[in-house]
């Protein structure tokens, strides 16, 4: 694993769903959250719930941190997450930008 350290945001988005709690999973996103997961597009928080019910814990998914570095922009990281559960399975990046303490966007690709 690289030396960054995990922001709370994405921290909570791991422990949140790994232990399968929708509430602390939306609350760790923006009001106005974006999150694109390969082309779909949610927005807001009753977006996110929506996908969290359809792709995430919604289909008991686990999250293991590989690795985490910054990204490219101000406030932005890349982080490598082994996915497993009823679901997608597989390893693959996932581009959070935090605002406020908060994921304000997170791009899975």
């Amino acid at each position: 694993m690289s030396s960054t350290s995990i922001p709370a945001p994405i921290q909570t988005f791991i422990d949140a769903t790994n232990r399968a709690d929708s509430e602390a999973f939306v609350a760790a996103f923006t009001d106005d959250a974006y999150l694109n997961d390969w082309g779909r597009e949610f927005h807001g928080r009753d977006g996110v719930r929506s996908w969290d019910r359809t792709d995430n814990i919604g289909v008991q998914s686990h999250f293991e941190l590989v690795g985490i570095e910054a990204g490219t922009e101000p406030d932005s990281y890349v982080a490598t997450l082994k996915v497993s559960g009823n679901g997608f399975n597989g390893t693959g990046p996932m581009t959070f930008r935090l605002r406020d303490g908060l994921i304000a966007s997170l791009r899975i690709s």
